[in-house]
């Protein structure tokens, strides 16, 4: 397989990368912008295998992007490249209106005109639009999970953009038959997650002996999935999903926001041995604009129709997370 990887510096592209080429049948060509949050510290160990490569470039840049898909010829696309941070999406949200739907765009309209070129390549060729559970919007304690006929209620400019992105992908398989699969994936979680994220972030916080913030009261919900269990999904679809079709990717471990800081300074505490708990550094504050209470997953169709289930349970996902970070705090107290 001639497989591009979109974003793949990033904390799940990187993952899915190192994943991929096992398989030295197959050659992974990595795009990625590489700004301030990108890590290629991450596929430090692969950069000189002969089965990657790596192209520094923009996606909302169409001519240089066309060029380099015709150049590679790819019959695979993920598609992860994206501004993810809803707190920057308030901050700045024009940069999440260029990457994210601007960047998809571009995308899509190149890969429909080139798989109209190269017709072999056509009949085996597949992208894989990666999303977020964001796209739904909120839910309270007592309603049902997410499912993929749930109707897009987005109420950040993250959640609005990738919302976009979606909808494009729709529109360019029912319109220009472009074979794609869209998912939405709750939380992710696992090593190399750059720390403006909540669990690296309290990770750090805790090492610094530094306020711990917490917006609101902690009690927002949040469902969880290790990095390892979504990648596996995601290559799992690449092979047995369906085209045209879109698929929920959950933990099935829900658990609030303050529950899962106490869990973390718990391991945190454990592991140093610290004579004052983690926990006193917690610090509540105001809460963020349009904070959505609650996310939850129901991940059937992707059980049914693939056999997929993720294996890690919070619990043990999370130990495993915070002692990568106590194990790399070198690099983590240099982000």
């Amino acid at each position: 397989m001639r497989i591009i990887v979109t974003g793949g510096y990033g904390f799940i592209g990187s993952t899915l990368i190192k994943r991929l080429i096992i398989d030295k049948k197959n050659i992974v060509l990595n795009i990625d912008a590489k700004k301030i949050n990108s890590m290629p510290e991450s596929l430090a160990k692969i950069k000189n295998f002969k089965n990657y490569k790596f192209k520094k470039l923009n996606i909302d840049n169409y001519k240089k992007l066309n060029n380099l898909i015709l150049e590679f010829k790819p019959n695979l696309v993920f598609h992860l490249a994206a501004e993810s941070h809803v707190d920057n999406s308030i901050t700045s949200p024009k940069d999440f209106i260029y990457s994210n739907i601007v960047g998809t765009f571009n995308l899509l309209d190149i890969l429909s005109k080139y798989i109209k070129i190269h017709k072999k390549i056509s009949n085996k060729f597949r992208l894989i639009h990666v999303s977020t559970d964001e796209v739904y919007g909120s839910l309270t304690p007592k309603e049902k999970s997410f499912k993929e006929d749930n109707k897009f209620y987005p109420n950040s400019p993250y959640s609005a953009s990738k919302a976009s992105g979606d909808l494009l992908c729709r529109a360019w398989n029912k319109t220009f038959k472009l074979p794609i699969i869209t998912t939405n994936c709750s939380n992710n979680y696992g090593p190399w997650q750059f720390p403006e994220k909540l669990i690296p972030l309290v990770i750090k916080r805790a090492l610094q002996q530094k306020k711990i913030p917490i917006y609101g009261t902690g009690k927002n919900i949040r469902d969880w999935i290790h990095v390892d269990d979504h990648v596996s999904a995601l290559i799992k679809l690449s092979k047995k999903g369906k085209i045209g079709e879109t698929y929920n990717i959950g933990g099935d471990n829900e658990i609030t926001n303050i529950s899962l800081v106490r869990k973390i300074c718990d391991i945190i505490d454990n592991r140093t041995k610290a004579k004052i708990s983690s926990k006193k550094l917690i610090s509540f504050v105001t809460d963020r604009a349009a904070h959505d209470f609650r996310y939850s997953i129901n991940s059937k169709k992707l059980e049914n129709e693939i056999n997929f289930k993720a294996i890690f349970s919070i619990h043990n996902g999370i130990y495993q997370t915070v002692n990568w970070y106590l194990d790399n705090k070198e690099w983590l107290l240099k982000k």
